[in-house]
């Protein structure tokens, strides 16, 4: 003879979670109705229930919930990956916060993960020639891509690209395109 089947008892546990803290509804939505709620008040059946041997509640799979919550999974180890990189290309914290929404607490726990040295004061101003190099680059790039001036995440992938490129600190190549902007130099 089998012992009690694990989803019954995964099921009752759950419902009596839900009737413990009001959450009726929930216990309802998983298919119980008034009688059967008032049942699960008393130990005795409870019991019963979640050591049956047979299953009486059946699992099925919302596909199109499971692949959406498994497609924020990718999308949150990619924009992980994107943290880091840009972070490790000399990304401001200002910046990172802009873009993904994280703290100064946040952001300095990645630096520290990634093994990055803690950075005092600013980014040194980009010298003449350095200026006119990354400008040409920068002009270049956003005409090759086709992209908008107002399309900051495109503009900032392009930043990363210059800054991996120069090996220019990314803030530096960032404050620098935006000071292009501003001037409506594009």
């Amino acid at each position: 003879m089998s012992g009690p089947h694990p989803l019954n008892q995964a099921v009752i546990a759950q419902a009596l979670h839900d009737l413990r803290s009001g959450q009726l509804r929930k216990a309802k939505s998983m298919g119980f109705d008034d009688d059967d709620l008032d049942a699960l008040k008393h130990p005795a059946m409870a019991s019963l229930l979640a050591n049956a041997n047979v299953s009486w509640c059946s699992v099925t799979v919302n596909r199109d919930v499971l692949r959406r919550l498994l497609r924020q999974v990718n999308e949150f180890a990619k924009e992980i990956q994107e943290v880091d990189r840009l972070l490790r290309l000399g990304a401001s914290t200002d910046l990172v916060g802009r873009f993904f929404g994280l703290t100064h607490q946040e952001i300095a726990l990645r630096r520290s993960v990634l093994g990055l040295p803690k950075r005092k004061g600013r980014h040194p101003v980009l010298k003449e020639d350095q200026d006119g190099n990354l400008w040409k680059r920068w002009s270049t790039a956003v005409k090759e891509r086709g992209i908008a001036p107002d399309d900051e995440t495109a503009m900032l992938a392009i930043a990363a690209d210059l800054a991996e490129v120069t090996e220019l600190p990314l803030s530096v190549v960032w404050n620098a395109i935006r000071g292009w902007l501003d001037q409506g130099l594009l």
